[in-house]
């Protein structure tokens, strides 16, 4: 039985992840990290933690974080010490956040996404393809929408299809996020970012790259944060016994593919 810690656990991917795990046979939620630690009208059937400072007892062998961009040096400081694999699904990251992924990762497995969806990583791969075609004379536009409680705008997963066109690219685009502060022409070297917040959306992401009189849209729609909860525990799984390095989902797309 795998013995899983959840940094997060009050929050909504992370009961997501919770309630899925219940239904597997092979591993069970060791206990839960979160400061807040108690969530009115919920009840946790597992020891919450309110740091990682203040675990007791036995260790996680595998640490999924769903948190805060905040958590992350105290779990890192943690998963080090301890040399606990980390899966980090966490978003709104800066520079200073992934660099101390990568220095982390020189230690120990660390498997980072901001989006935890296989479907996510495919739209990834069809906008690379897309943009390699099309990008050096279509426009290209992203637009995202999510619930009204998403703090971050745009999403991280915005950000990884725009980075993944990029890469695509010839000549790497600009990101403009603001548009509406400008009276001028669209420029060719620009990516648009677009972001909706409202009611329950879980979450949909569009690639649009718009030519001389077509278009062509490529979207991936989240019905729920279960399938999220099963890119989480599908990434558990592989990481487990990896050696210290970074990881996303491409290698666990490509493992699924051998």
């Amino acid at each position: 039985m795998l013995n899983l810690a959840l940094s997060g656990c009050c929050g909504k991917l992370c009961r997501a992840v919770a309630e899925y795990i219940q239904t597997q046979a092979d591993i069970r939620v060791f206990c839960g990290i979160d400061p807040g630690h108690t969530l009115p009208g919920v009840t946790f059937p597992f020891p919450v933690f309110p740091s990682f400072a203040a675990v007791q007892g036995a260790k996680p062998e595998v640490i999924l974080d769903c948190s805060h961009p905040k958590a992350l040096p105290g779990l890192l400081e943690y998963a080090l010490r301890e040399h606990i694999p980390a899966v980090v699904a966490t978003t709104g990251y800066g520079e200073t956040e992934f660099q101390l992924l990568d220095q982390a990762a020189k230690h120990i497995p660390v498997f980072y996404s901001a989006n935890m969806s296989l479907g996510i990583q495919l739209l990834k791969e069809l906008a690379q393809k897309a943009a390699r075609v099309l990008g050096e004379s279509f426009d290209i536009e992203i637009v995202e929408a999510h619930h009204n409680q998403k703090i971050d705008a745009p999403s991280g997963t915005a950000y990884l299809l725009a980075d993944a066109v990029n890469k695509a690219l010839a000549a790497p685009r600009d990101y403009e996020f603001n548009r509406q502060a400008k009276r001028e022409v669209r420029k060719k070297s620009e990516i648009g970012f677009h972001a909706i917040r409202g009611g329950t959306i879980v979450g949909e992401h569009s690639v649009i790259f718009a030519g001389f009189d077509e278009v062509i849209t490529l979207t991936h729609s989240a019905g729920s944060k279960r399938l999220f909860a099963a890119g989480c525990v599908a990434a558990v799984r592989f990481v487990l016994d990896k050696p210290a390095g970074r990881y996303g989902m491409e290698d666990l797309v490509q493992l699924c593919c051998e």
